[in-house]
């Protein structure tokens, strides 16, 4: 019977985080003269260290410094060009085939990540996922903006989004795969959750917690 199946992106199907290369290959290739913006994010850092805002200030103030103003036509061609190498060269093979054997059996794929709807979609497509959740940005008219009109989808927001996707497909067995302890909320959640390269720390905690833990390579 198929099941509702969900990764995580960053750390679980690739190899690090996406969206600093995302938004620095993009500054390196056309937007030098935005490097000495990026000190703008740093009031955002200093305001998390001192528990006065979230890690959702600090993306979108990066967002802001690196790709702010720019034209939605100049973000998709960074996009296409971005997407296909990290498909090509940044992924864990295991993953690919997890997907592979998940979108065989007939399961429902969706593909939710604290990364940005500026790319994850495209990702999602590109390895045949469903459905998409993923942090969403503002836009001006054909110009970015860079604030979050989403959550930041990550710990307990991710929580929040598997139990409404549960709803949804109620009476559906559920799997879900992510790496680090911001996705155990979420991954206890799952009729089968599995931590992928976890920290000692995150195994530990997913293993007091009946989640399955994998190496992937």
């Amino acid at each position: 019977m198929a099941q509702l199946v969900v990764f995580d992106l960053d750390g679980t199907i690739t190899r690090r985080d996406t969206l600093l290369p995302y938004a620095w290959g993009f500054v390196v290739r056309s937007k030098l003269w935005r490097l000495p913006l990026l000190l703008g994010v740093f009031p955002s850092v200093v305001g998390y260290l001192l528990r006065k805002n979230d890690e959702g200030r600090i993306k979108a103030a990066f967002i802001r410094c690196a790709l702010g103003g720019s034209r939605r036509s100049e973000i998709d061609r960074w996009t296409a060009q971005f997407v296909p190498r990290l498909l090509r060269a940044g992924v864990f093979n295991d993953a690919m085939e997890r997907i592979a054997e998940h979108r065989g059996a007939g399961d429902y794929l969706v593909l939710m990540s604290a990364s940005t709807d500026l790319y994850v979609p495209v990702i999602a497509r590109q390895l045949g996922f469903a459905e998409t959740i993923c942090t969403e940005v503002r836009w001006n008219g054909d110009r970015l903006d860079g604030a979050l009109t989403t959550p930041n989808r990550k710990g307990e927001e991710k929580a929040r989004c598997f139990t409404r996707l549960r709803e949804k497909y109620s009476g559906t067995s559920t799997t879900a795969y992510g790496n680090s302890s911001a996705d155990l909320p979420h991954l206890r959640l799952a009729t089968h959750g599995v931590l992928v390269n976890g920290s000692t720390r995150a195994r530990r905690r997913a293993a007091e917690l009946g989640i399955t833990c994998v190496d992937w390579s």
